[in-house]
């Protein structure tokens, strides 16, 4: 993936930095330590000693504190360090010129925009951001009407609810989830468990076991069928309350487990109002930024193809996206390399290989004829070659 250079040239020059640091402060504290050395030996000096010797002293460790600090040469060490850095920071632009084009107009297509439906996209997206007054003034400002109450009062309760696990209160959440506790079970979600598992270590870390182990027997004990390790390690925990940090399961303290909760509990609260838990607008800048750059680089390459790419209904290359960008399945026939369509259907053939509908006609003349199976030595009659639905 093109972004991957880029991510690479900054985690080099992180790399370097950090390096850099490190050798700066070991340099940094290792003429300290002989300068406070050298301070030592003249406070430990005898008192006895001549005013005419405290000179001579003084000089000899001053010149033996020069000595040392010409062999540590501290200055090449540095510098060494640095030169590595500078490379790193003179190349990180290169790669960001060079991966990251200003120019993305050679891969606009015209198309018309459906202005409606692209305002109430990006209206939403402020709305599911809990951005309620930007959406609102984007709404107005775009001559749309205003939305119904009930498409945005869902995620406003979302937003209080979430707004309160911030503060780590998770009454709003507990309320939530026992209203639509048959709908998450159906759904096998287990945000249910994960907040009453909160709860209780938050009850636990008060130091008062006997109700954190009454609250597990009233709301976590349901859950024992499918989910029996992880109350294990719960009740396990409470041999340790005093010190969770330092038990084997100090990973109960982790922020991680209020923003994953936090993030299960947004997915499955879209879920249930039937809306995906992404948003659409950010679902399709994410997508598009990932395959931008592989038409950028071929548009560049053959810019002969930039007529052709205003009117072609497939993509001028294949494009890997990754999985959370695939909602539905795609079939892309071996032999033409075309993506199967309604017109153009995936189809099996008796030795079991699947090519399109398309290549099944050229090959056998529109079924006038049998054929080689392009993957076997299998002759294919026409008339036995059954469509696929994905």
């Amino acid at each position: 993936m093109e972004l991957k250079t880029v991510r690479d040239a900054f985690d080099r020059v992180t790399k370097k930095q950090k390096l850099c640091y490190s050798k700066t402060q070991e340099v940094v504290d290792r003429l300290s330590q002989e300068i406070d050395k050298a301070l030592n030996t003249i406070q430990e000096a005898p008192s006895g000693s001549s005013d005419d010797d405290e000179p001579l002293h003084h000089k000899s460790l001053v010149a033996a504190l020069k000595k040392t600090f010409k062999e540590i040469a501290p200055t090449k060490q540095v510098e060494a360090t640095q030169k590595e850095l500078s490379g790193a920071l003179n190349k990180y632009p290169k790669a960001l010129d060079k991966t990251l084009n200003p120019d993305i107009t050679t891969a606009y297509r015209n198309v018309e925009f459906d202005r409606h439906a692209l305002h109430q996209v990006i209206a939403g997206f402020f709305y599911r951001q809990g951005m309620f007054d930007i959406g609102d003034s984007f709404i107005s400002e775009s001559g749309e009407p205003e939305p119904d109450s009930s498409a945005t009062k869902p995620f406003m309760e979302m937003h209080r609810i979430l707004e309160a696990m911030r503060k780590r209160d998770l009454g709003p959440a507990l309320k939530w989830v026992a209203a639509n506790s048959d709908k998450l079970e159906l759904a096998k979600s287990d945000l249910e468990l994960k907040l009453h598992s909160l709860h209780f270590l938050e009850i636990a870390q008060d130091k008062d076991t006997k109700e954190a182990i009454n609250y597990a027997r009233k709301h976590i004990t349901a859950y024992s069928d499918r989910c029996f390790p992880e109350i294990q390690k719960l009740m396990g925990s409470l041999l340790w309350n005093r010190n969770l940090d330092k038990s084997p399961y100090a990973e109960f303290l982790s922020p991680a487990l209020w923003t994953n909760a936090a993030k299960d509990l947004t997915q499955q609260y879209c879920n249930l109002l039937g809306e995906s838990s992404e948003s659409p607008l950010v679902v399709t800048l994410a997508a598009g930024s990932e395959v931008l750059p592989t038409f950028l680089k071929y548009l560049n390459l053959l810019p002969e193809k930039r007529k052709e790419w205003q009117t072609m209904e497939q993509l001028l290359v294949p494009v890997k996206l990754p999985e959370e960008y695939r909602f539905h399945s795609v079939f892309v026939c071996p032999v033409s390399k075309e993506h199967s369509s309604e017109d153009n259907p995936p189809m099996r053939m008796s030795c079991g290989h699947v090519i399109s509908n398309q290549t099944i006609n050229r090959m056998s003349r529109n079924g006038a004829k049998s054929f080689k199976c392009p993957y076997c030595p299998t002759e294919v009659d026409p008339s036995q070659c059954k469509q696929l639905y994905f």
